[in-house]
């Protein structure tokens, strides 16, 4: 079976990694082009190119910067590929996804319908969830709606982050490849049409705004805020006129209360309180959220004393 494989970040190369231990025949790698970064402005290759470079050299690299360009379609085409698997990869053409005999299968961060989107990881930690998962399926015109392969559920714990979410589901997803790879060579699989009749949440792609904290919300709701977006794309707020980036923080308890919760409905929300020494906290629509790890506009990320002794607010 000749299978071609499509993903460009790191949650990519744990499937790309498993295929290959398992000497499945990826004839094929479609990664995203080299991009200039950092102040060099180098250029940089992608997670899945790198690992292909130093662990099997022998597999093409194609790097389009278009889908639909003729060229790149021919030379998709020569491949004879029965099997196409997107990881983390852009938006695919029908002409690209409905080449193979055997179809196009994705693997989407989360259990479909629900987080259709490019952040299914991210907003689930953002509204509060308490389970996710990992899902194949066959590509069809819509996006993340085609019919559903195979799933498998995540926990998420009131401390996880998008970061320890991801890593767990890079390693699940990998194994669901595996078992729908496995499947579809056996000619015996599931096809299973997703149920559009539920409520549901959705998952769009994050920009620098959608990062902005509220302290408007709820604590519960700001605190999820952060998680779900740490260790990137961070949110931020503004302190002293200048951007700081929040990566972790904790609801105060009602037993240990900060100065702000003496009486909340006087203080305004977004005020902020300090010792100068070890805490910073600020006050929501509801509670006190204290900052234990940031990163002022300038300066480096760090924890709470530390930024204290080094920044007088």
């Amino acid at each position: 079976m000749n299978i071609i494989f499509m993903g460009t970040p790191d949650f990519a190369v744990e499937s790309l990694r498993i295929l290959v231990e398992n000497n499945y025949n990826v004839v094929a790698v479609i990664t995203a082009p080299d991009k200039p970064i950092g102040r060099g402005q180098k250029l940089g290759m992608s997670a899945v190119k790198e690992y292909v470079l130093a662990n099997a050299p022998h597999i093409p690299i194609l790097q389009p910067e278009k889908l639909k360009n003729p060229d790149f379609l021919a030379e998709l085409k020569s491949y004879q590929a029965d099997l196409q698997i997107v990881v983390a990869f852009r938006m695919l053409p029908e002409v690209v996804w409905d080449m193979p005999s055997l179809g196009t299968f994705n693997l989407h961060g989360s259990l479909l319908p629900q987080y259709r989107g490019a952040a299914p990881i991210n907003w689930a930690i953002i509204n509060g969830e308490t389970e996710t998962g990992v899902t194949t399926f066959f590509l069809k015109h819509d996006i993340d709606t085609g019919s559903i392969i195979f799933q498998e559920k995540e926990l998420i714990s009131l401390t996880d982050n998008v970061g320890d979410v991801y890593v767990r589901l890079m390693h699940k997803g990998a194994g669901l490849v595996l078992k729908t790879v496995k499947a579809i060579e056996a000619g015996s699989y599931p096809q299973e049409p997703q149920d559009e009749s539920v409520h549901l949440n959705h998952a769009p792609k994050i920009f620098k705004e959608t990062c902005q904290i509220d302290w408007n919300q709820p604590v519960k709701k700001i605190y999820d805020f952060i998680r779900g977006l740490s260790p990137y794309p961070v949110a931020w707020t503004m302190l002293n006129d200048k951007t700081c980036r929040i990566y972790e923080a904790k609801m105060l308890e009602t037993e240990n209360p900060s100065p702000l919760s003496v009486s909340p409905q006087t203080t305004p929300t977004g005020s902020y309180t300090t010792d100068g020494k070890k805490y910073l906290h600020f006050q929501s629509a509801d509670g006190v959220l204290a900052i234990e790890n940031l990163q002022l506009e300038g300066k480096k990320r760090m924890g709470i004393e530390e930024f204290l002794r080094g920044y007088r607010l």
